[in-house]
């Protein structure tokens, strides 16, 4: 059975992880290095970026998660994105750098800035209607990845190999499909 886990640092884990059982996964809280060993996949949730990276090296590691997320499937969402990708400008952030995507950190604006609205999704005809809260920009990618999802001809989810970004909190709704699509991604 696939195992995925949602790093339980900071943000809204719980609500991930509710939509995992939702779909019948078995899905484990991350708190602890050693939890990352029986994982198919791992979910880095939305939430703070700057507090997930200083609370990283006290039960689990920057260099546990950039291992984990050289061999396995990440999932980022909002500050979980940030995180895998590179070339932001906070030096309070660490970025993984795994993702080969400049991402900027609350690019859209402030928290009385976020929104809602339907995105096109490359992978499904009907769109998807994201929750964007202080959301960061993808401001550019490689050429081994896939944009996956656009706002306003401007990619908000992303793809390469078996690392998923998204700019938006698919927690958020009672939409799964974006959740389905990732646990196929650990499952191949």
């Amino acid at each position: 059975m696939t195992r995925i886990g949602v790093l339980g640092i900071q943000g809204a884990y719980l609500k991930h992880e509710h939509v995992l059982k939702e779909l019948g996964i078995q899905s484990v809280i991350v708190k602890y290095a050693a939890q990352l060993d029986k994982l198919d996949g791992l979910i880095i949730p939305g939430g703070e970026s700057t507090v997930i990276s200083r609370q990283l090296g006290f039960r689990l590691s920057w260099e546990d998660l950039y291992s984990f997320s050289k061999e396995k499937g990440v999932f980022g969402t909002c500050a979980g994105l940030i995180l895998l990708g590179n070339g932001g400008s906070d030096p309070r952030v660490r970025q993984l750098g795994v993702l080969d995507a400049a991402i900027e950190r609350n690019a859209y604006g402030s928290q009385i800035e976020s929104f809602s609205e339907d995105v096109a999704l490359s992978f499904d005809s009907k769109p998807f209607h994201a929750v964007f809260i202080r959301a960061p920009k993808i401001l550019s990618w490689g050429k081994n990845v896939q944009v996956l999802a656009t706002l306003k001809n401007r990619p908000v989810m992303i793809r390469q190999d078996k690392l998923l970004g998204a700019a938006f909190h698919p927690e958020l709704t009672d939409d799964v499909r974006i959740h389905e699509y990732f646990i196929q991604m650990c499952e191949q």
